[in-house]
C-alpha cells in the first residue's frame, strides 16, 4: 500500500481522534494506538476522568506504549476543551432558533430565551445612593457567609438528608433573592389547549416542561445504576446539569422552581386549575398574578386532605414526588393550620364557658 493510501485510511479509521489532539501536542502514533483499543472521540468526550486515566494506563502498562507525560495533559485538555466547544455551539444553536422563529407554535420551541433581571432602581432613589450601596455590601457580605457555612456543613455531613437539606437551603436562598428583583415572566396564560403565539409560551408548555424534567430524571437514574453511582430520587441539579448537557438548555433550576407549585395544582385538581387559567385570561391578567394564585387553591386541598401536611401531599403523588415543596406553600399551609387550630380552642373555651355558668347553681 503507498504512503498516501495508508494516510486517507488511517484518517478513516482514527474516529476523529488525530483532529481532537490536533493542536495539544498529541502524537500521531500516539492517536493511532488509542484508536487501535477501539476509541473514538465521541468515546473520550462521553468518559468520566477516572476512565480516562484507565486508559492511559492500560495504553502505557498493557500496550507497552511510552506515553510522555505532556500527551497525559495534552489528552486531558483536548476532551475539555472540545467539550466547551460543542455546549457553546449548542446555545448558539438554540438561540439563533428562538430568535429567527418568533412565530412557531408555543409547543414546538426547544429553547427558551433566559429569563431577563431587572433591578429595583426606584429603590436607590428612595433611600439614597450611598444608604443603598451599603445596604447591598451588607447583604451581599452575609449570604457570602451563609453560603460559605452551609458548604462546611455539607461537606460533613452524608447520605440522602444532606442532598435535601441543601436543595432546600438553596431554595430558601432563591426565595429571598426573588424579593430583590424583578422577573420577566417568559410564559402568558393561556386556557388549556390554546396554543400561543410570539415569544412567549403558554401554560400547556410550561406543563410539558415538568413532564420533560421527569424524563431527564429517569434517564439520569439509569446511568447511575449502570455506573453503580448514587441515584437521585428527586430534580436535583445533577439532573438540571443533565438536562443542558442533553441540548435542553431551556430548562434550569430558577424557571422550574418558580412555578412548581402552579405544576402542583395542575396535577392535583385540573379542573380547578383550568378554571382558574379561564379567568385569569378572560380579565387579561398576567403570569405573575395567577401564579401567586395557584397558592390558595393548594392550601385548601392541603387542609382538606392531609390536614395541612403539603409534604405528605406531594410525595403521595407520583408526578410530584420527584418536586421539592416550596418553601413558601409550606410556610403557607403551616400558617393555616395554626390559624385552625387557634379557632378550634378558642371556640371549644367559649362554649364550655356558659356550660360551667349553668352548672353553678343559686342556693
Amino acid at each position: 500500500m503507498d504512503p498516501e493510501t495508508f494516510a486517507v485510511v488511517g484518517l478513516r479509521t482514527m474516529g476523529g481522534l488525530e483532529e481532537l489532539f490536533e493542536a495539544y501536542g498529541i502524537r500521531y502514533l500516539t492517536a493511532s494506538r488509542i484508536a487501535e483499543m477501539g476509541f473514538t472521540a465521541n468515546t473520550l468526550l462521553d468518559m468520566k476522568e477516572e476512565e480516562l486515566d484507565d486508559m492511559m494506563n492500560s495504553l502505557s502498562h498493557i500496550f507497552r506504549w511510552d506515553l510522555l507525560v505532556g500527551e497525559r495533559y495534552g489528552i486531558k485538555a483536548a476532551i475539555r476543551a472540545e467539550r466547551r466547544r460543542l455546549l457553546e455551539a449548542d446555545d448558539r444553536r438554540h438561540h439563533l432558533h428562538s430568535s429567527d422563529h418568533p412565530l412557531l407554535d408555543a409547543l414546538s420551541h426547544q429553547g427558551l430565551s433566559e429569563e431577563q433581571v431587572v433591578q429595583h432602581a426606584e429603590k436607590d432613589q428612595v433611600g439614597g445612593a450611598g444608604s443603598a450601596d451599603t445596604a447591598g455590601t451588607t447583604w451581599g457580605a452575609q449570604q457570602q457567609r451563609k453560603k460559605h457555612r452551609h458548604r462546611h456543613r455539607i461537606t460533613t455531613m452524608k447520605g440522602a438528608a444532606a442532598e435535601e437539606e441543601e436543595e432546600e437551603e438553596e431554595e430558601e436562598e432563591e426565595e429571598v433573592e426573588e424579593m430583590r428583583r424583578q422577573r420577566e415572566h417568559p410564559f402568558i396564560v393561556t386556557e388549556p389547549g390554546e396554543v400561543a403565539r410570539g415569544k412567549k409560551n403558554g401554560l400547556d408548555y410550561l406543563f410539558h416542561l415538568y413532564d420533560q424534567c421527569r424524563d431527564f430524571l429517569l434517564q439520569v437514574q439509569s446511568l447511575a445504576k449502570e455506573r453503580g453511582e448514587k441515584c437521585p430520587t428527586k430534580v436535583t441539579n445533577q439532573v438540571f446539569r443533565y438536562a443542558k448537557k442533553a441540548g435542553a438548555s431551556y430548562i434550569n433550576k430558577p424557571k422550574m422552581r418558580h412555578y412548581v407549585h402552579c405544576y402542583a395544582l395542575h396535577c392535583l385538581d385540573e379542573h380547578a386549575s383550568n378554571a382558574l387559567r379561564k379567568s385569569f385570561k378572560e380579565r387579561g391578567e398576567n403570569v405573575g398574578a395567577w401564579r401567586q394564585a395557584c397558592y390558595h387553591p393548594l392550601v385548601t386541598i392541603a387542609g382538606r386532605r392531609a390536614g395541612w401536611d403539603i409534604d405528605a401531599i406531594f410525595n403521595a403523588h407520583p408526578r410530584l414526588c420527584i418536586w421539592y415543596v416550596p418553601t413558601k406553600l409550606r410556610q403557607l399551609c403551616h400558617a393555616h393550620r395554626h390559624s385552625s387550630a387557634s379557632a378550634a380552642s378558642s371556640a371549644s373555651t367559649s362554649t364550655s364557658a356558659p356550660t360551667a355558668h349553668h352548672l353553678e347553681l343559686p342556693y
